[in-house]
């Protein structure tokens, strides 16, 4: 989908607050509430928006460990790959999960509360897949940057 400049301003206030009213946003646009409102039900219907949710700070909840996973399979068929996939969904450890190029076939990015519980994870549930070949372990030390919204500024 072909976005304009007031999509592309839309989703950059949706995406800073997503509660906000569509009044508010369409003050912010200069727009009246009905383009708006049809913006963001275009914008959903196409998938462009996918959601919206809150943001949750995982430290202030006792998740304050990020481990980055580079995981290698046995094998390379679909079939290894479809409940590689289906098997990592079900941890809820894991928040994010990428097919990748290179020397590994996935990047997983967990968070736990601890390395006890990374430790845990690996040994109770990882390891226990019989499909893993190689794991390398990435534990982040510090977060410098961490947000879910696109620039679009970049978009011509």
């Amino acid at each position: 989908m072909k976005l304009d400049a007031t999509d592309q301003k839309l989703l950059v206030l949706l995406q800073q607050d997503s509660n906000q009213t569509v009044k508010a946003l369409a003050q912010q646009l200069g727009k009246s509430t009905t383009p708006v409102f049809e913006r963001i039900k275009k914008l959903e219907k196409e998938g462009v928006i996918e959601g919206y949710s809150a943001r949750i700070n995982a430290k202030k909840i006792g998740l304050k460990q990020i481990v980055f996973i580079s995981i290698s399979l046995q094998g390379h068929t679909r079939s290894y790959l479809e409940k590689f996939v289906k098997e990592i969904n079900n941890f809820p450890e894991v928040i994010e999960c990428h097919r990748v190029s290179g020397n590994f076939d996935y990047l997983l990015k967990l968070v736990v509360e601890d390395i006890e519980s990374y430790e845990k994870f690996i040994v109770t549930k990882l390891t226990l897949l019989p499909y893993i070949g190689n794991v390398q372990s990435h534990i982040a030390l510090s977060t410098s940057k961490q947000t879910q919204e696109l620039d679009l500024s970049f978009l011509a």
